[in-house]
């Protein structure tokens, strides 16, 4: 399965973490969350109330952002849940080669392949030939 490609594996390096850990009651919506090894967006998270056993739970609904699938999982609220370090990178347009790559305004990243997907791709191309923002589409 392809989507096996995107899982934390542990190797030797620098000793630099891929995770590290929260409390799961602090965890709240549109955050980034490791669940079943997976690099998950929260999109919905519900408490319930200490009950006979003694530990709160939270329970855990997440998109995997690699492949689209639905996770779920629940966790006592007091133990902890493995956060992944993410770091994001929003580049403006300047120019589309003729070879379908895209420019990037300060450092040139050339090797930015535009989508396969002909109706994201004709929205990109008509929004640039517009000089509109393509922050979002």
């Amino acid at each position: 399965m392809s989507d096996e490609d995107h899982h934390f594996k542990s190797k030797a390096d620098a000793g630099a973490s891929k995770t590290y850990p929260r409390q799961a009651r602090t965890n709240r919506k549109n955050e980034s969350l490791v669940i079943k090894g997976r690099t998950c967006k929260v999109v919905e998270v519900s408490t319930s109330k200490t009950g006979k056993h003694g530990h709160a739970k939270c329970h855990f609904v997440a998109i995997d952002i690699f492949n689209g699938k639905k996770v779920e999982d629940i966790v006592p609220s007091s133990h902890n849940c493995d956060v992944p370090h993410v770091t994001r990178t929003d580049y403006q347009l300047i120019d589309i080669s003729e070879d379908g790559f895209v420019t990037e305004n300060v450092n040139t990243m050339d090797d930015l392949k535009l989508p396969t997907d002909d109706n994201l791709l004709t929205q990109i191309k008509d929004r640039f030939a517009e000089e509109k923002d393509l922050w979002r589409l």
